[in-house]
């Protein structure tokens, strides 16, 4: 039995600060006290000035493996992922080949079975042919099916209404929900082509993936859950408008249509691309800054459910090409706590809330067994953060494997201190300890 007693730290847990220690027997949480300081331990760490959050859960990452291993993969990004106080992840089917098959899902659990220092799960992929596939979806094993309503890779835009309505009629677990509208992301680029030809500066991205392609493909994913029951969730909103169509009349557990902002909607506005260029290229844009303020202000609202990353690397030769070749995307899961905290700093959020929303409430949304909270008996996967350790973040202490960052450049006022895994200390003091592999998450329906 490997053991390891945690005192003196400021617990952030289930709408509450307060003083305690924890007591962790091999991949478990033993027990929480105010006074555990006689218990013995093969390891007694002092947490002294240090803030305690349960593992922080991503429900949106692209983590590139199999077929695009060149911008990132499964070990690399599960090493920044725990650096970042991310302890477990939900990873999207756009990789290549798609995932459209039950026996391409496996290949990628076997690889993170092997590979992944975080705890993993992968997103059934949904095409216009496949709902065979979809439907042998086994709903305690996998976290969701995630259907592209908008431009994306390969054989993954699903823009037939009968096989929508089929999916949402039947999908056996959460369907997960990429909404922008192809016809008219079609049309802005044709008169964004007139005005500037191949030339179009970066800024134009949001005239282009427009306030109005956004909503109204989510407004119709809306229409179609409201009349076949489908358990909904929408990722990545990144207009104002959006917020105002979800409901936070009801507790979460009580949702069937629910939402997700991803870190950098909260942090970046249009203003940003001047500066940061295709370094901020996103789908869905990055927006105004009233978009920004309405997004933060449904989180605390809760109209807004969860916090992602939408993790989605690509390489920096990649990203310097002219705006119709550089792609969408960019890395985040070692920065979006650190980036987090920045917010709680200005007033933005709150401890409780930052915590309620990246962990409690995916562990809720998705019914993640045994995981999101800092209890007895559930796994132990748990961060440690310093709210008054500053860093900048430079390309030395990048992890991610395309090796930048938007933040680059960025003095971060908090940082992440200590990492564990079910158990295992996995990240400690800027270095990250290898030798462990998280474990397949399951789910309670």
């Amino acid at each position: 039995m490997a053991s390891t007693l945690i005192l003196n730290g400021t617990l952030v847990n289930e709408g509450k600060v307060t003083e305690a220690d924890i007591l962790i027997v091999n991949d478990r949480i033993e027990q929480i006290g105010s006074d555990l300081q006689q218990l013995k331990a093969d390891k007694v760490i002092d947490a002294k000035g240090l803030h305690i959050l349960p593992g922080l859960i991503d429900d949106q990452v692209h983590f590139r493996e199999p077929g695009l291993t060149h911008k990132a993969e499964i070990y690399t990004e599960s090493k920044a992922a725990v650096a970042g106080g991310i302890t477990s992840f939900m990873e999207m089917p756009n990789t290549v080949p798609n995932t459209l098959t039950q026996d391409l899902l496996q290949q990628k659990y076997d690889v993170a079975a092997q590979k992944s220092i975080a705890n993993y799960s992968f997103f059934m992929g949904a095409s216009n042919d496949n709902i065979d596939e979809v439907l042998k979806t086994d709903p305690k094993k996998v976290c969701g099916v995630k259907i592209f309503m908008g431009s994306s890779t390969g054989n993954m835009l699903v823009d037939n209404q009968k096989t929508l309505e089929n999916i949402f009629r039947n999908s056996p677990t959460i369907i997960a929900t990429h909404c922008e509208s192809e016809e008219i992301i079609r049309a802005n680029t044709a008169k964004v082509k007139e005005q500037y030809g191949e030339n179009v500066p970066m800024g134009m991205h949001p005239i282009i993936r427009s306030e109005e392609a956004c909503f109204a493909s989510s407004s119709e994913a809306i229409k179609l859950a409201k009349s076949t029951g489908a358990r909904l969730h929408i990722l990545h909103i990144s207009t104002g408008k959006e917020t105002l169509q979800f409901d936070n009349s009801v507790p979460l557990k009580d949702k069937k249509i629910t939402s997700e902002a991803c870190v950098h909607h909260l942090w970046f506005s249009d203003s940003d691309y001047a500066e940061k260029g295709s370094f901020i290229k996103w789908n869905p844009a990055v927006k105004t800054a009233e978009d920004r303020e309405m997004i933060r202000k449904a989180v605390n609202e809760n109209r807004i459910d969860v916090l992602a990353t939408d993790h989605a690397p690509h390489t920096l030769e990649e990203k310097q090409n002219a705006y119709f070749s550089a792609p969408s995307g960019g890395p985040l899961v070692q920065h979006n706590l650190p980036a987090l905290l920045d917010l709680y700093h200005q007033g933005v959020f709150s401890l409780e809330k930052i915590v309620e929303k990246s962990a409690h409430a995916v562990a809720d949304l998705f019914d993640v067994s045994e995981r999101g909270y800092l209890r007895e008996g559930y796994f132990a996967d748990i961060v440690l953060v310093d709210l008054n350790k500053s860093w900048e973040v430079t390309k030395e202490n990048l992890l991610y494997k395309c090796g930048w960052s938007p933040f680059e450049d960025h003095q971060f006022k908090a940082s992440v201190e200590k990492t564990f895994v079910n158990g295992n200390l996995v990240y400690d003091a800027g270095q990250v300890i290898e030798g462990t592999i998280g474990k397949r998450l399951t789910f309670s329906r």
